[in-house]
Formats: structure tokens, sequence, C-alpha cells
């Protein structure tokens, strides 16, 4: 078994969190689409290199990269089991031989030293329990004079892929926010914080893009609904709502969704930094 340090992480991406995006595998991509494209502009991959997907899921942004590193070789690293079964599954099913998966904790799993050309990550990176270890040993990883480029959130007010359902859902309530820098979808949010445990791991020449790009929750209303109700933030949402409270919820979310339908889909406004860095 790997030593996993990151344990709290660990339970709930190796338990439900996982599961509801395996199940939810090909929505979550397609919600993601803008902000892949514009990571592997960033990347910009070489045909040799060897890149390191860290929180990679159930492999597409892994998979992507051993297309373009088609002379190079990509390893995806997730906590959750599941996820890295479906992509296995997903890299045989697409005819991917450069790639492989394994079930590693990033604060303390032994990456061969001075290995990868390339550190990538979409929204995988901002779990870390002890960040600083984690990219430290990120770092020692990387060959000199190679690259990170990594997606992560904004802080929460700046993303209304969160703060619309979780207004439809608050009911009369004061929902407690997420904290920035903490082991969450926040954990990097922090511009200053994040830059100065990038240093401190070894990485040099860090910089902040802002990417300001669409967060798509389906192809229509229904679409989107059938995918948002469903998913585990929304459930916790839910949790110890009584049954009228609850149908108020639903009602006021599926009106968000409905207000935000457009010919390109149900469409919400997301803030998130690529944040580029040289080892």
């Amino acid at each position: 078994m790997p030593e996993i340090a990151n344990v709290d992480q660990a339970a709930a991406w190796d338990g439900t969190e996982g599961d509801s995006w395996v199940e939810r595998e090909e929505h979550h991509d397609a919600a993601l689409a803008a902000h892949t494209r514009k990571l592997f502009a960033a990347a910009g991959l070489g045909s040799a290199e060897r890149v390191l997907d860290i929180g990679c899921g159930c492999g597409s942004t892994t998979r992507q990269a051993a297309r373009a590193a088609a002379d190079g070789h990509a390893l995806g690293v997730d906590l959750s089991t599941a996820m890295l079964e479906r992509a296995r599954q997903r890299a045989v099913e697409e005819g991917v031989q450069n790639v492989a998966f394994e079930r590693a904790d990033a604060q303390v799993h032994p990456f061969d030293t001075a290995h990868h050309d390339v550190l990538l990550s979409r929204f995988g990176a901002m779990f870390f329990g002890d960040p600083v270890a984690a990219f430290t040993n990120l770092a020692r990883a990387t060959a000199p004079g190679g690259r990170a480029a990594l997606l992560v959130w904004q802080e929460l007010a700046c993303n209304e892929w969160l703060t619309a359902p979780r207004a439809a859902l608050a009911v009369g309530r004061t929902l407690p926010e997420p904290p920035v820098g903490a082991p969450g979808p926040f954990g990097l949010a922090d511009r200053d914080q994040t830059r100065a445990l990038l240093e401190q791991a070894g990485f040099r020449r860090v910089e902040f893009d802002d990417v300001d790009a669409p967060f798509v929750f389906g192809t229509d209303p229904d679409d989107a609904w059938a995918f948002v109700r469903t998913i585990p933030p929304v459930l916790g949402l839910l949790e110890g709502l009584d049954a009228a409270d609850t149908a108020r919820a639903l009602d006021a979310l599926r009106a968000t969704i409905d207000d935000h339908a457009t010919p390109d889909g149900v469409v919400f406004g997301s803030r998130a930094w690529l944040v580029r860095a040289v080892r």
C-alpha cells in the first residue's frame, strides 16, 4: 500500500468524492473544457517531455498530456482508487500507451529524482495537508529547468459557479465559507502565500495569470439540473434541512440554473489562477 500522509483528503477522495466524480466524469470534463484549454496552452508540452499530472482524477488531462508528449511519457497520480481505475480504463479504450496512473500522496511519494520535465495540475494541487512538504517533494521530482503549470481556484467570491448555488440553497441560513489557505478548493487562492510556498519548495519565476473562464453546468437546464442536484457540495448544503426547506432550496437552485441558460449551455462565471513556475 502507498504511504498516505494526507489522511483527511484521502478519506474524502478515496470515498464519496471520488465515486461522485467517476459517475459524472464526462460532465466534469465538459464543465472545465475552457480551463483545460488554457492550462495546456500555458504548459506548451514538447513531444518528448515527461509529465507528472497531480490530482489527475479520471485522467483526461493525463491522457491529453501523453498525446502531446507522444515521444515522452505522462504519469497521473491521485488519492482516489476509483478515479484511477477509470483513468486506466479510458487509456486502454483510447489506445494511449505512453501513460501510467498511480495512487500516490504527493507530499510523501518517492518520485524518481529530477525525472519530470513538467508538473501539471487542473485543480488538483489545492488539497495538500502540508503544501510546503508536497511542493518540496514535487520540486525534487522535477528536472532542473523543468516547469510547473497549475490551475487553482481564486477565492469563493470570484466564483459564481459556487456562490450562485450557495445563495439558492441558503434558505435564510448564513453558510460557512471554505477558508483560504486550508486544504480544499481555495488552498492556493492567496497569490502571496502561494508564491512564498513555491519559492520555499525550490521553484522560481512564479507567475500568476488571471483565468476568467466559463463553468458550464450542462448543455441545457435539464442536463445541468441532473448534474448539479447530485454533486457532493450541493448534497452537503441540503443536509439538516427539513422537507419544506429542502423543496424551497431545490426550487431556488433550479431557478438559478434556468436563469443561466444560454445558447452555449448553462454557464456560470469562474475565476482561477494559472500558476507558472520553474524548478
